[in-house]
């Protein structure tokens, strides 16, 4: 996610996202998703809905406010608007914390993140653009249902056809890093990216502890007569733990050699792997935020932080990579490592599009009430939906970005065919520049099954379980989400779950909710 103004590309010169506020008219600082974006328009068809393909700008309703907890009926149109988002650590994090005995700290919990580390199996788009799926379910007998709004982008092609990449790698190898699982799983991570990346892309090497070096230059992986990845390899290999953690002087000298090595016409990218741990030197997040922040303005580059390490500075990564136009992961294993820098990043060199932001409507004459769940930190003003100056999130190629809304009816419309909402994606094609909309709607009828019988799609079971641990390991302990069950009985249904997907990826969440529940006193 992002914020502030630049950003080379489409827009040289973009504004605040600003605008948005608490109820009662306090300013909220708010924050936009990042990640990276598909180009086109396409149209897909959602499951339980109809999608359609619209372009350019439409006419702006009237400013609509942001609850702390989620959007509220009262809303003057009924609008709830935020940026796509693709990070995951927040998730990452939080299931090594579970797994070593401890709560994760709820400032570090984000239930979008939860919610969006798990494949949903949405329909993709034939070619370029979003597939927009609505659907959702029952969650008691009191009006409360549970709508989710599925984005999805096509798989990359087959082919591996991109543009080239230019990575610079910008190591810690400060004392704390000498931890088992921080920089041992760090060279495993760049070896296995290393064998992964194409002839004529380029790497660079800088490391920092109490001062930074390049170890190694841009470098052409395919350079002629150079046995370039092996000399990569070995440059790997000679990372040690030293002394302290002088992030500053690791990001200016990255920064400083990406920008140095700028490729024209090729992904710029800065990927960071750190604890995010700075006791040494420019501590202070603004000034180490502004130097990424130029970088990205001047140049293009963007950030990809990889956070490592049971002590880890979650709120400056994340802040790093909004300002890097970027992204953030949380490698904990060599399973971890493998998705990430095997899978992950390689397929997502190509930026496929900017400025990524979703706008849900709910009709008022069927809607009672509405919250979002997660997405704090990623609300728009209502009214920028449409403002192409006002940062938004970027998504790659075969991603997919999931949000949960608890939605009341009203009495009338329950089990009817009304309308209850209409989700729309907005984005800027990277090449272009020009705007893209893409639109679904679900009806009443579409929310009537019980969520958790056999009859509701299983993925659709997943996401309301990522999201129910995270709302009660966050903010949500005091005030749970309408018709939230207890950790307990969320247990037993992420065991059920478990058995229906046998997916990994499930059965690490359900050992995650279990914990959660130990640890909480199975609130």
């Amino acid at each position: 996610m992002r914020v502030g103004r630049g950003g080379k590309g489409c827009r040289g010169d973009r504004g605040d996202r600003g605008g948005v506020r608490w109820r009662g008219g306090a300013p909220l600082a708010a924050a936009l998703a990042g990640g990276l974006l598909l180009a086109g328009c396409a149209p897909g068809e959602g499951a339980s809905g109809t999608a359609k393909d619209t372009r350019g700008p439409a006419p702006k309703g009237p400013a609509a406010s942001a609850a702390p907890h989620g959007d509220r009926d009262g809303d003057a149109d009924h609008r709830s608007t935020f940026a796509l988002d693709v990070d995951t650590a927040s998730y990452g994090y939080a299931r090594r914390t579970l797994a070593e005995g401890r709560l994760p700290d709820p400032a570090t919990v984000r239930p979008e993140e939860f919610v969006n580390s798990f494949r949903q199996g949405y329909p993709r788009p034939a070619g370029n653009g979003f597939s927009v799926t609505l659907d959702g379910a029952r969650t008691g007998g009191d009006g409360w249902r549970l709508m989710r709004v599925g984005l999805a982008t096509a798989q990359a092609p087959a082919s591996g056809e991109r543009p080239p990449a230019a990575l610079t790698f910008v190591v810690d190898v400060s004392g704390s890093m000498g931890e088992p699982g921080r920089l041992d799983l760090v060279r495993t991570s760049l070896a296995t990216l290393t064998g992964q990346l194409r002839a004529d892309d380029s790497i660079a090497l800088v490391t920092f502890s109490d001062e930074a070096r390049t170890v190694l230059p841009m470098t052409r992986l395919g350079a002629p007569g150079k046995d370039t990845r092996d000399r990569v390899r070995g440059a790997i290999d000679t990372l040690e733990p030293t002394d302290s953690t002088n992030l500053d002087a690791g990001i200016r000298t990255g920064y400083a050699t990406a920008v140095k090595g700028v490729r024209p016409g090729a992904t710029n990218r800065v990927v960071l792997l750190s604890d995010a741990l700075a006791n040494t030197g420019e501590t202070t997040a603004d000034a180490i935020l502004e130097r990424v922040a130029d970088a990205r303005r001047a140049h293009g580059i963007t950030l990809f932080g990889v956070g490592v390490g049971s002590d880890y500075g979650d709120a400056l990564m994340e802040r790093l990579a909004d300002r890097g136009d970027g992204h953030t992961a949380y490698v904990s294993s060599p399973a971890d490592a493998r998705e990430v820098f095997g899978r992950q990043l390689p397929a997502n060199v190509e930026l496929r599009a900017r400025d990524a932001k979703a706008q849900v409507t709910f009709d008022k004459r069927t809607v009672a009430d509405f919250r979002l769940l997660g997405y704090r930190d990623r609300r728009v003003a209502d009214d920028d939906f449409r403002d192409d100056r006002v940062d938004g999130g970027e998504i790659g190629p075969g991603h997919t970005v999931t949000a949960l809304y608890a939605v009341k009816l009203r009495e009338a419309a329950e089990g009817a065919g009304d309308r209850v909402a209409t989700a729309t994606v907005r984005w800027l094609d990277p090449q272009s520049c020009a705007p893209r909309e893409q639109s679904g709607t679900i009806a009443a009828s579409a929310l009537a099954r019980p969520l958790w019988s056999d009859a509701t799609p299983p993925r659709l079971r997943v996401s309301a379980v990522a999201a129910y641990l995270a709302h009660r390991l966050g903010d949500g302990s005091d005030e749970p989400f309408p018709a939230e069950p207890s950790l307990t009985r969320l247990a037993a249904h992420a065991r059920q779950l478990r058995s229906d997907t046998e997916d990994a990826d499930v059965r690490a969440l359900a050992d995650a909710v279990r914990e959660a529940a130990g640890l909480s006193g199975s609130r």
